[in-house]
């Protein structure tokens, strides 16, 4: 029997955005725990992986954390293992702040831990072969792949027990293949099934082996069940114990030892590919059902053992198809990348410029650009925090480049990467961002103060996974399918899918009767041939003033109708101004138009988060003594009025839809049915806020009605000046207590 070196990584992390009793919880439930029953087996090594986001919470929370996995990392207990800071998907950011995250995360760990790092944690190992260069430019040596990876190189079965040098562009690094067997066994096998593994390897494998597990230390606790069954079952304790017992043949090492003590297996080139249940997520629903139906037929074949090398599924980048909400996320990252890039190109540096790259590559946390098991972008928080670095980053670019003043300023460009132009207008208080060729909508809305786009919606469509929400009560349904666990009841009543995406600006023509609950309960077809329709759009300035006019020819109940649309900005102002003109109407014809906006960020059933009619009969401002009409889960069907309001306490933002004639108005959430590491839930998205009017053309074939959109933060400004006064007088009372 060959002798065996294991290789025990754990990878701990925490999203950019997530909640801090959520990062409390996982603490105390998995990383203390875990540390805890660690140090006592003296003679065993780990390898760790945590990510920037949570050793930043861990150093402001939790520092005798810190403290005491730097002293195992002095006693050479612990390997630490780096990587982009901020765990970005590495294929979806540039390279240089691929080699930006890296390297400042070495210092980072070198300073904080003591640690001298060799490799690095590919973050939900996205890998392309293309990374090598700059991984290795930026003084990495090694990572750890699922063994998927490299079966799929061509690596077979058996020669998956040593790491393996790979090379791009001239340079050389070396991969560690990971067992998926080992993923799943540890910790939810039994601890004897886990060492007659090892021992089964150490008798067939003619040269010595190192294995490796490499996954979630969430798993360790935090996951459903996990706790109970880790710690207080005391399966950790007991695999520790089996392995000190065992340590004749059996010992744990770490990969920057392994290096050294071991020869590689030989060259490898590794197709672009991430773990399997990833490149399963990434396909479209009814691959994932076809792709798991093939799996289910074959397993009784006996040649599926050497077909399912070669069943492959999907792409990382297609999330960014799959959900255009990430896409989005990640052409706003990419035009503040190159934003920030030429600044410092330009010479431009200092604190701001530092503390915008610090933001930017905090956008780049990945979590909330892609969706699998867990919420990802599916979760409201995940995508508005990615924004509100996004938004802090060209803010402090500003400061940095001295642009204070009011100004405005618009620009064309293709900013989404799908060939067509896109047009940009912002000022110095908001981001409007345009889609002249998908319906003239409004797709970005940045508030510049708090730091919010207001626009980060999310659109409702089909999951593999709804199959199993709607199977749950089926006659023939397993006791499996019986059992999913559902955070709501009656979500299987909830699923809906929308005909477009839901963003601001679209265009809808109705019935003259339709109602409101054909309108939310999406009971309703749409009589125009403008929705998702391409515009053109002609740019028009003025010194402080700029417009883009937005105009379509086609059809609404099969008679020719022409829409202009006007959306303007001016500087110094938070107010974006829209005109409507609906010509070449027919004479007496009965009409029904709604234009549809989308408030995102601004959760329902709250009481602090509410919508009212302003009141703006005296000098007070027109919310105190304003109308509620309930809180923004509400259903709202109001007629005959000029204006309704959104307000957010925790945002400070007073969202405020004028209209310049008698104005009914349509109101309703948008949420989503997703799954999560706790089952499946129902999550608010948006607020859908419709003006429509019905009408009937005069002579003139004209109707014309003018919206403004007012963004009003000074309840944030009012709050954040309270702060600061009472840090300034909590300091003078400090100082003094000193004197």
């Amino acid at each position: 029997m060959h002798p065996i070196r294991f290789i025990f990584a754990v990878h701990n992390h925490q999203p950019v955005g997530n909640f801090g009793n959520v990062l409390e919880e996982a603490y105390q439930q998995s990383y203390l725990p875990f540390l805890d029953v660690f140090e006592g087996y003296t003679s065993l090594q780990l390898t760790l992986h945590t990510s920037g986001c949570l050793i930043e919470w861990l150093a402001e929370e939790h520092p005798e954390y810190l403290d005491r996995v730097a002293a195992l990392v002095k006693q050479h207990r612990i390997e630490i293992v780096g990587g982009p800071f901020f765990e970005p998907i590495l294929a979806m950011i540039p390279s240089r702040d691929r080699k930006g995250q890296i390297e400042m995360y070495s210092d980072f760990l070198k300073k904080r831990l003591g640690a001298d790092v060799a490799g690095l944690w590919i973050p939900e190992r996205v890998w392309e072969q293309s990374y090598i260069r700059d991984l290795a430019d930026a003084g990495m040596q090694y990572t750890i792949l699922d063994d998927s990876h490299l079966k799929f190189a061509g690596a077979t079965t058996d020669k998956l027990y040593r790491h393996y040098l790979s090379e791009d562009d001239g340079r050389t690094f070396c991969v560690f293949p990971g067992s998926e067997k080992l993923r799943y066994l540890i910790p939810f096998g039994q601890v004897e099934h886990v060492i007659d593994y090892f021992r089964h390897i150490a008798e067939t494998v003619p040269d010595e082996a190192v294995l490796v597990h490499a996954d979630d230390g969430e798993k360790f606790g935090s996951w459903p069940d996990t706790y109970r069954h880790v710690y207080e079952d005391k399966w950790l304790h007991r695999f520790f114990d089996a392995l000190c017992e065992n340590s004749d043949w059996l010992r744990t090492t770490v990969p920057g030892e392994a290096l050294v003590a071991v020869e590689p297996l030989g060259k490898i080139y590794i197709p672009d590919g991430s773990y399997r249940e990833m490149t399963e997520w990434v396909l479209a629903p009814n691959q994932q059902n076809d792709l798991e139906q093939l799996r289910q037929d074959m397993q009784s074949d006996a040649r599926y053992p050497v077909i399912k090398q070669f069943l492959r599924g999907g792409f990382w980048r297609n999330f960014k198809v799959r959900y255009p909400e990430s896409d989005e996320m990640y052409c706003r990252m990419m035009a503040v990348s190159a934003r920030l890039n030429k600044a410092v190109a330009e010479g431009f540096s200092g604190a701001d410029i530092d503390l915008a790259k610090e933001s930017l590559y905090r956008s780049q946390c990945n979590c909330g650009y892609w969706h699998g098991a867990f919420g990802g972008v599916y979760l409201p928080h995940l995508r508005n925090a990615v924004y509100r670095e996004l938004i802090k980053s060209d803010n402090l670019i500003d400061a940095a480049t001295e642009r204070r003043s009011p100004w405005v300023e618009s620009q064309t460009a293709d900013f989404n990467f799908d060939g067509k132009n896109e047009v940009r207008l912002t000022n110095d208080k908001v981001n409007l961002l345009v889609l002249p060729h998908r319906g003239g909508t409004l797709y970005e809305l940045d508030i510049k103060a708090i730091e919010h786009n207001l626009s980060a919606t999310l659109t409702r469509k089909p999951e593999a996974y709804h199959q199993r929400l709607l199977r749950r009560y089926a006659p023939d349904a397993t006791e499996r399918e019986r059992k999913i666990i559902c955070k709501q009841e009656g979500l299987e009543r909830r699923l809906q899918y929308d005909p477009y995406p839901r963003k601001s600006l679209v265009d809808l023509f109705y019935d003259y009767d339709t109602d409101f609950d054909a309108v939310r309960q999406q009971r309703v077809g749409q009589h125009g041939n403008f929705v998702q329709a391409e515009y053109n759009a002609v740019v028009r300035k003025k010194p402080d003033r700029i417009q883009i006019l937005l105009s379509r020819e086609s059809e609404a109940y099969g008679m020719p109708v022409r829409i202009d649309k006007g959306v303007t900005l001016s500087e110094g102002s938070s107010v974006v101004e829209i005109a409507y003109r609906l010509s070449h109407l027919p004479k007496d014809y009965r009409m029904h138009f709604a234009v549809e906006f989308n408030f995102a960020g601004m959760p329902g059933g709250a009481d602090d988060r509410y919508f009212y009619v302003p009141q703006r009969d005296g000098g007070y401002h027109p919310r105190l003594h304003s109308r509620r009409l309930g809180n923004l889960s509400t259903n709202l069907d109001l007629t005959s009025g000029k204006e309704l309001a959104l307000y957010d306490d925790w945002l400070g933002l007073d969202a405020v839809l004028s209209a310049s004639r008698e104005t009914d108005f349509y109101a309703f959430p948008i949420e989503t049915v997703s799954q999560s590491v706790e089952g499946f839930e129902l999550v608010h998205q948006s607020v859908v806020v419709q003006p429509h009017w019905r009408f009937v053309a005069d002579a003139s074939g004209v109707f014309d009605v003018e919206i403004r959109l007012h963004l009003d933060t000074s309840a944030a400004a009012e709050r954040d000046l309270k702060a600061r006064d009472f840090l300034k007088d909590a300091a003078l009372v400090l100082v003094g207590e000193l004197v």
